[in-house]
């Protein structure tokens, strides 16, 4: 099932970081990029656009003052910095409320709600993608960097930040571990350490409580011992 969508956002910023989360969704087409709500008008008119990520501030006309213009609308994902509009916003039967930053994880969940509630209103199946997930976008500085899945070590938990060990290198997130793994693939990678998790395919060799990446010796934490060596051994093939 194909989705068309726009963006209606003054803030080129968000625009970006949205553009950047769709452009790995196979399924949905960005379609165009507004500035304001009334430049977007002729399009809508046009019909086809199944969706509407849309700011709230903006200029000439707000994003919910936009909306109680429309009796009939594409399905509205709304994304501003501003929680206090959420109440406001569901009354206008927006289907999902984002909050500036917006973590791809929550991303992810509300292109979920698309999905299902287009499937709904179309009443045909939705094909899931069989293929397995290959990188993630962490932000690193004031970018947004793609990380290969083969290619991550560890992560490691310094207070506010991630370090992020890959073959290329170290990056440092400002993120937590948990929501990081939230994003990993669980069949891949597990917490080994209140402050360190691993890639499972990764693991040269367990000695002691100590596990071996890249020439790295990482802890195995007191309770994640049993749990942690069970999968490390039920991997089949390990990638030096």
């Amino acid at each position: 099932m194909n989705i068309k969508c726009i963006i209606i956002d003054d803030e080129p910023l968000a625009c970006t970081v949205i553009a950047c989360y769709l452009k790995d969704i196979s399924n949905i087409e960005l379609v165009g990029t507004f500035g304001n709500a009334i430049d977007a008008i002729s399009l809508l008119e046009e019909g086809g656009i199944d969706l509407i990520f849309l700011d709230i501030n903006l200029p000439k006309m707000s994003g919910l003052e936009f909306l109680k213009t429309w009796k009939v609308k594409p399905l509205v994902v709304i994304t501003t910095a501003y929680r206090e509009y959420a109440v406001d916003s569901f009354s206008l039967d927006v289907l999902d409320y984002l909050v500036k930053p917006i973590p791809l994880a929550r991303f992810l969940k509300s292109i979920n709600k698309v999905s299902t509630a287009l499937m709904n209103s179309r009443n045909v199946q939705v094909e899931v993608p069989s293929s397995p997930r290959t990188h993630i976008f962490l932000k690193v500085e004031k970018k947004l960097v793609k990380f290969r899945l083969n290619e991550l070590l560890f992560i490691e938990s310094l207070k506010d930040y991630v370090k992020v060990t890959t073959l290329l290198g170290d990056y440092l997130v400002h993120r937590s571990m948990t929501s990081i793994l939230e994003e990993l693939p669980n069949d891949q990678f597990i917490r080994v350490h209140r402050s360190f998790a691993i890639s499972l395919n990764k693991v040269n060799c367990i000695e002691g409580n100590t596990i071996e990446i890249s020439n790295k010796r990482i802890p195995i934490g007191r309770n994640y011992q049993v749990l942690t060596k069970q999968r490390i051994l039920d991997v089949s093939t390990f990638e030096v």
